[in-house]
């Protein structure tokens, strides 16, 4: 049965991933391994108790964590249920940690288990609150890894279209994902980013501006 600990918790360093540069890049050679029991609570009565997240009844962080906790405890999966930030600025809701020794299911594939989670999650929360509020679900900071996985990938794309002035075209990604990509190479000298296809083709081309109309 899903256990559930509300808590702060200090973010740790991402780590990055180092990838193959090619003229398309798979997104496999992006993705963090998928996370394995790292031995997260295991509900050992010597761990001190944590210093609870004081929030509101009724807020969109407590109807966030209870619609993750009756899920997850539906399902059957062990884990523990954490809230990092009831009102994250660049989320735009609550960020809700799950960590323990099912954690690695619920990632799934390049993140598409935790991807569809966490869009039930915010389905539900957002009829109960009646307001258009975003929950970010991240499980053993899965998320933060990928992300600076993808920031690191997409530097050194697009480094290679600088130097060669030719355009290099990603594999398939998730929204999510191609956001990442976008973001981070907004401000990069030499190069654009542009998104094609529909659906799960739809791909980031990283493109040199040296090709543009003058």
């Amino acid at each position: 049965m899903a256990r559930v600990r509300v808590v702060r918790i200090t973010e740790t360093a991402s780590e990055s991933a180092t990838v193959s540069e090619g003229a398309t890049v798979s997104e496999d050679a992006t993705d963090s391994e998928d996370a394995t029991d790292s031995g997260g609570d295991s509900g050992n009565s010597s761990i001190a108790p944590a210093t609870p997240l004081a929030v509101s009844p009724g807020s969109a962080g407590a109807v966030a964590m209870e619609t993750v906790n009756r899920i997850l405890t539906t399902a059957g999966v062990n884990v523990v249920s954490t809230l990092r930030s009831a009102n994250d600025p660049d989320v735009g809701g609550p960020v809700i940690d799950l960590s323990g020794e099912d954690s690695g299911l619920l990632i799934g594939r390049r993140g598409q288990t935790l991807q569809s989670l966490q869009l039930l999650v915010n389905m539900i929360t957002r009829k109960e609150i009646g307001d258009d509020v975003r929950v970010a679900l991240d499980v053993e900071h899965y998320r933060q890894r990928r992300e600076a996985s993808l920031r690191d990938m997409a530097s050194k794309v697009a480094s290679r279209v600088v130097q060669t002035g030719h355009s290099i075209t990603l594999e398939p990604m998730s929204p999510a994902d191609r956001r990442v990509v976008h973001v981070s190479l907004s401000d990069y000298q030499g190069v654009r980013t542009e998104s094609s296809g529909f659906g799960d083709d739809r791909k980031i081309s990283i493109i040199s501006t040296s090709q543009d109309p003058a």
